[in-house]
């Protein structure tokens, strides 16, 4: 197993805009920013590669902003 220090800095980033979403959405009593948050926050465990976890991370901030502009 390899040591790719992009792939640590890209899931150190996902990961803590993921605990900055559960803490928020725990102060805010906001269901779609924890569940965004804690998915940010254990995905990059399982994904290799600092492009996916770049990738997913935006997709899933792209959904946490589709359900908050949808009224969620």
């Amino acid at each position: 197993m390899d040591f790719d220090p992009n792939s640590f800095l890209a899931s150190l980033l996902v990961s803590s805009i993921g605990f900055v979403l559960v803490v928020y959405g725990k102060r805010m009593a906001r269901v779609p920013q924890i569940a965004v948050g804690i998915v940010l926050s254990v995905f990059p465990y399982f994904v290799s590669g600092a492009v996916w976890i770049l990738l997913l991370g935006a997709a899933g901030l792209g959904l946490l902003w589709l359900a908050v502009r949808s009224g969620w």
